[in-house]
């Protein structure tokens, strides 16, 4: 016999737009299983599952007639999803009369589906003034010849229901998620579930209940700007898409979303548990990736899962091409589906795709060991070296014109690396390594083409330590402190820790740049690094690790996103927070190509 244990949800305080999923822990006579491993749709043990979704709303208004308090629900409204408010009716005469128009909203929903064989729909629930008793009706014919009927007991009590304390619930929806919207603010929601039998279709004891608390507006942080650089501000115009760009150029987004396999609550307390949850990140997420427009995003710390399942349906449905690469998985003990990688996105009406390169950090190792490091000292050198960290390269050309190429009539490609140097602090020797080996790669595809490069990501190595000085000045200085730490001799065999890509990084240009409203963001920056002040800020650490480098050459730096101070994050908390959903900040250029100097 199947019941029910627990229900609960990932988070008791509801967002409006972040879909909430109850999790229903069952038990068999074998086994406990939970609502992942029994589909609405297909019965487990000749049972299933059903759901329904109530609100406390104290009135609702006629759709026809808003100054009349609805005394009828169109529950094939409910189970269509059509906008609740559209709905409710004062009185059965509204519903006939308004029926030839209502029931547009159905076929255009395409939710006339008998659910019961060839019984009657179940259209709408009638109750009296005082909310004390619920009537079963149902429409049949034309609306001139509807008629309200005592019906049979639904699985269910129609559309409302009467609570202790004379509250009364409406209901809002009839599947396993609902997505809280801005009617719900202020109300409680109440989730049920109830065991129903396949073939009576008829319920198997009491439907299990679990309220929220009240429903809240997602917070709303102050949207980021789009700062000049280059003093030509006037060539700045809004697209007809909300883009602001001058003709020819494009814009990048780097951003580490923080994966939800490392937001556990012990390590972000201060982070309030409902702003933690994943279903509220994601929305939250997607929302300030799609506000930003980039041409092209590159994203560090997307789950495999998450990817497949929502990033690239979603931003899809905003014109982007998805690429990934997931994390190797030889060190990784968990599960594969919740591993991380790298996401790289780019608008299909700017850009086409023409090669694609995956770098596996822990290949570069094994042949590293296998020529370069001594017998005695391979295995432990190999160790040392694998993190199954990995790169995503993919080489692009662009569909618009460059006014300001050499020849405008050449194909404009353009390199994009995204990556992620996700090793431990004291692996100083690791980090070098990973990132010269990306460097080296680099330098080949140049050497191959002639292509405008970026360079993208979370490298985890603040301003001044020796990744960074070989990304940003090309070499490292022979005495730098990090390059002590190298017990097992990793970089000897690059005694020379140099590159040959011009490689600025794009923020620098605060600095650098004439334009208005610099002076703010000069006092975000750090003049003797040239870099922002802070790309994360948890409670333990506040710093800069988040890079978007450019060759210099063949790249100039229009306008940069503004960078976040301390003071524009909520007083006394660090990242992530309710508005900010990572624990780093977002970095956006915007770039144009530039004739390369003749040599």
């Amino acid at each position: 016999m199947l019941s029910v244990l627990r229900v609960h949800l990932p988070s008791d305080i509801p967002i409006v737009g972040c879909e909430l999923t109850p999790y229903v822990l069952l038990r068999r006579p074998d086994k406990t299983v939970t609502t992942d491993d029994v589909p609405e749709s297909a019965p487990l043990d000749g049972h299933f599952l059903r759901y329904r979704i109530q609100s406390d709303r104290k009135v609702a208004v006629c759709s026809v007639h808003p100054s009349e308090q609805a005394t009828l629900q169109c529950l094939g409204c409910v189970k269509a999803k059509i906008p609740v408010a559209k709905s409710y009716h004062c009185s059965p005469k509204c519903f006939s009369d308004a029926w030839q128009h209502h029931r547009v909203l159905h076929d255009r929903a395409a939710s006339a589906v008998n659910e019961n064989g060839n019984e009657e729909e179940e259209i709408f629930g009638r109750y009296n003034s005082s909310g004390s008793g619920v009537i079963n009706a149902s429409l049949t014919g034309s609306a001139s010849s509807t008629s309200l009927t005592n019906g049979s007991t639904p699985l269910y009590p129609a559309a409302v229901t009467q609570r202790s304390g004379g509250e009364t619930w409406f209901e809002v929806g009839r599947s396993k998620t609902y997505t809280p919207t801005a009617d719900d603010i202020g109300h409680v929601l109440k989730f049920e579930c109830v065991i129903v039998d396949a073939e009576t279709k008829q319920p198997v004891g009491h439907p299990n209940t679990i309220l929220t608390s009240r429903v809240i507006p997602a917070p709303s942080p102050s949207p980021r700007r789009l700062i000049p650089v280059s003093g030509a501000d006037m060539l700045g115009n809004l697209q007809s898409d909300g883009r602001v760009s001058s003709s020819g150029s494009f814009t990048v987004l780097s951003y580490n979303i923080l994966s939800d396999s490392y937001a556990s609550n012990e390590l972000y307390s201060y982070c309030p548990s409902w702003a933690l949850s994943w279903p509220y990140r994601r929305q939250n997420l997607l929302r300030e990736i799609v506000g930003y427009r980039a041409d092209i995003v590159c994203l560090q710390e997307v789950q495999n899962d998450h990817f497949e399942e929502f990033f690239a349906p979603e931003l899809d449905k905003h014109g982007y091409q998805a690429l990934y690469k997931r994390k190797t998985n030889e060190v990784y003990s968990g599960n594969i589906h919740t591993i991380d990688g790298c996401a790289t996105f780019f608008r299909r009406d700017r850009f086409s795709h023409v090669k694609k390169y995956e770098v596996e950090f822990n290949k570069a190792a094994q042949s590293l060991t296998e020529v370069a490091v001594q017998t005695t000292q391979k295995k432990a050198a190999l160790n040392r070296l694998v993190k199954d960290n990995v790169a995503l390269i993919v080489v692009l050309e662009a569909k618009f014109s460059n006014q300001g190429a050499d020849n405008p009539g050449k194909r404009q490609l353009l390199c994009v690396a995204n990556t992620h140097v996700n090793v431990p602090q004291e692996l100083k020797d690791v980090k070098i390594w990973q990132v010269h080996t990306l460097l080296k790669g680099l330098e080949k595809i140049a050497a191959s083409a002639d292509i405008p490069m970026l360079v993208c990501g979370d490298f985890n190595s603040v301003p001044g330590s020796a990744p960074h000085s070989l990304l940003a000045m090309g070499k490292v200085d022979p005495m730098h402190a990090d390059l002590l730490v190298d017990p097992l001799a990793i970089l000897r065999p690059h005694s020379k820790l140099t590159h040959q890509l011009p490689l600025v990084s794009a923020y620098s240009s605060f600095l650098r740049g004439v334009g208005l409203g610099l002076e703010q963001q000069r006092r975000r920056m750090d003049p003797t690094t040239n870099e922002p002040l802070f790309t994360n800020c948890t409670r333990d650490f506040i710093g800069t690790l988040d890079y978007i480098l450019y060759t210099a050459d063949s790249l100039t730096v229009e306008s940069l996103l503004e960078l976040l101070d301390e003071d524009s994050l909520r007083k006394d908390t660090a990242l992530p927070s309710p508005e900010w959903s990572s624990d780093h900040i977002a970095l956006l250029a915007e770039f144009r190509c530039v004739p390369r100097p003749r040599r």
